[in-house]
């Protein structure tokens, strides 16, 4: 018996089975991975606290109400996406003040990973209500786990890259020293370009390309840079889906000769030339180790210089009040 078949007041009683132990207190945001794909790898307790919820707040109303009506459940939905995600977390909140359970979910696997909810959380915790979270579904850690980077010193979360390409290159350029893994998002329309990039920017390096993960007809492949045009370009099938990409780990020697083969002036007037002024200096700073404050005061000094103004106001209004890195290293996105 399938999934969708399955009678859903046994599914809800072998969930509340499986999570009785753990408590589900009332007055709580529960960020709830869901499926990147597959049903079946909804957890049982990811079903019971949807079961217990009082409403759910959703990315998409239509996909997560789906999704509940798979499971058999009937609950009020909160529409809460990029643009409305402040402004709906004020709904949110009065609920949990009423002390109700309110369950979030993105449209597939773990929200706030290049998805809407980093913002409600924020705001949820700083009224002073809880937020517990489920873990599930990851895009992210699937891809990973199938890529073998066996050199990697860790792993960087990118997400989407710009689709305009000279800010694509230039942030592929960042990358050409990271040891880690980077996992990168691609929508189907624009992997072709993604993997021209690619293979000119970094022909070198080993790419895992992950297709349609969880799906019926995923597929994992690992090719060099340079020959992911050409194999992208032999079956239109590879060119369709969803795609999920692991960058693997610059090896240690690389790493050297780049650092000594460009300059961190070059470097950075690349990046300058091609993308704002903050997203510049954050690029470069994690390329090169150096500190991101005195990339940031260099690369201001070249505008002025330059008699360049654009962006400076709110470039200097960012860094104000920029408390740290972007949230999970990513520079784009994306739906986990």
């Amino acid at each position: 018996m399938s999934l969708d078949t399955l009678v859903s007041p046994l599914l809800l009683q072998a969930a509340a089975q499986a999570a009785g132990g753990q408590q589900h207190p009332a007055g709580t945001l529960y960020v709830v991975a869901t499926p990147i794909g597959n049903l079946a790898d909804l957890s049982l307790r990811a079903i019971h606290v949807l079961a217990l919820a009082d409403a759910v707040a959703c990315e998409d109303t239509r996909v997560s109400g789906g999704l509940l009506q798979r499971l058999g459940l009937h609950k009020p939905l909160l529409s809460v996406h990029e643009h409305n995600e402040e402004r709906a977390a004020l709904g949110v909140i009065d609920r949990l003040v009423r002390g109700e359970r309110v369950a979030y979910v993105s449209d597939a696997g773990t929200p706030a990973v290049s998805d809407p909810g980093a913002r409600l959380v924020a705001a949820v915790r700083a009224a002073g209500h809880r937020v517990l979270p489920l873990p599930g579904a990851s895009a992210v850690v699937t891809a990973l786990s199938a890529a073998g980077d066996v050199q990697a010193s860790g792993f960087r979360f990118v997400g989407f890259l710009s689709p305009k390409a000279q800010a694509r290159a230039a942030a592929l350029q960042a990358l050409a020293g990271e040891t880690a893994s980077c996992v990168l998002f691609e929508a189907p329309h624009r992997i072709e370009a993604l993997g021209a990039a690619l293979a000119e920017v970094l022909p070198g390096r080993q790419v895992t390309v992950c297709r349609e993960l969880t799906k019926q007809f995923e597929s994992i492949h690992t090719v060099v840079a340079a020959q992911l045009p050409a194999w992208l370009a032999e079956d239109a099938d590879r060119r369709r889906g969803e795609f999920v990409l692991v960058l693997h780990g610059a090896p240690a020697a690389e790493t050297t000769l780049l650092a000594q083969s460009v300059p961190l002036d070059r470097l950075l007037e690349t990046l300058l030339a091609a993308l704002p002024l903050r997203q510049a200096t954050d690029l470069a700073a994690q390329a090169s180790g150096v500190s991101r404050k005195q990339l940031y005061q260099q690369a201001l000094a070249r505008r002025q210089q330059a008699g360049d103004g654009q962006d400076e106001a709110q470039d200097a209004g960012d860094e104000g009040g920029d408390g740290g890195g972007a949230g999970d290293g990513g520079c784009g996105s994306g739906g986990d």
